[in-house]
């Protein structure tokens, strides 16, 4: 039987939010993990916008890839539309990764729009490190969606310096 693929570089990776029936490392060539996008709803507001991951050009990312039955696909998709697409700052693409078993398929991701407004680029650390601190949306604190997605990463074997550095700076000075 043929799956669908989901690949998961922030959130996804440890809340996906669906039904899956096989989870496996995998990586994405052409395209980094950054926290690049402006949150506006799950971990910021407009007045007070945190600062979330995106897939950005250029680079490698490793993630999870989710397969998902045929028959759960489309209810798949509308989910992820919902959780993604909030704003649109996210193009859905499909990319070849390639999983941990060495298999290459094509897999959904979510590329983030740098022409879209809440495209923060490349920020100085400790420019992301003042919004993840004083942030909160929907979601949640901005500070606790970096450290899961910093402790997920390093269950994967992925090492991000960026997200490493932030983690430790937000265990010293946690959010009054």
């Amino acid at each position: 039987m043929r799956h669908f693929w989901v690949f998961g570089y922030g959130s996804l990776m440890w809340r996906p939010g669906f039904s899956y029936v096989r989870r496996e490392t995998a990586l994405l060539y052409g395209a980094h993990r950054s926290l690049c996008v402006y949150s506006h709803v799950h971990r910021g507001t407009p007045e007070k916008p945190g600062l979330v991951l995106g897939l950005d050009r250029g680079g490698t990312c490793k993630g999870i890839a989710f397969a998902v039955e045929p028959d759960a696909w489309q209810s798949t998709l509308d989910y992820l539309r919902e959780r993604e697409q909030v704003t649109m700052v996210y193009k859905e693409v499909t990319r070849t990764i390639r999983l941990a078993s060495g298999e290459s398929v094509p897999a959904v991701s979510y590329m983030v729009d740098r022409e879209h407004q809440q495209y923060a680029g490349k920020l100085a650390l400790d420019d992301q490190l003042s919004f993840v601190k004083s942030s909160h949306g929907k979601s949640g604190p901005n500070a606790d969606y970096v450290i899961n997605t910093q402790a997920h990463l390093a269950e994967t074997g992925a090492g991000d310096p960026a997200l490493a550095w932030l983690t430790r700076q937000l265990e010293l000075t946690p959010e009054k």
